[in-house]
């Protein structure tokens, strides 16, 4: 049973300005593996990542049904890739989690759908 859906786009440029006047916004959004993950990157492709990242945590929050603050921070979510380069998401909640992620080269996009495991 799907138990929320959730979706996000995210501008690269509002991305880029955030950084370039909060250089610790990465930290803030991303959990240790993601930042480290983020560091390797250079030009363009960093803030992709960072984009995508963003709006994905931002579409879990969304399909929860949850502003990111008190009940949900960044860093109680976390992106990983599987062994193909899907992306999918870990959270605290205990729910399938489908993610997509996409860009292009103005805006980052991701959306969620969360399912009952118990389907």
């Amino acid at each position: 049973m799907i138990i929320g859906t959730g979706i996000d786009m995210i501008e690269l440029t509002r991305i880029k300005r955030v950084v370039s006047h909060q250089p610790r916004f990465p930290e803030r959004v991303l959990t240790p593996f993601e930042h480290k993950r983020f560091q390797s990157l250079s030009g363009n492709r960093r803030f992709e990542y960072l984009a995508g990242r963003f709006a994905a945590k931002e579409a879990m929050a969304k399909a929860l049904g949850v502003g990111i603050g008190a009940e949900l921070s960044w860093h109680d979510m976390e992106i990983k890739s599987d062994e193909k380069g899907k992306p999918f998401l870990t959270s605290p909640y205990p729910y399938l989690c489908h993610l997509s992620i996409s860009h292009t080269k103005e805006h980052a996009v991701a959306q969620v759908i969360l399912e009952s495991s118990s389907s």
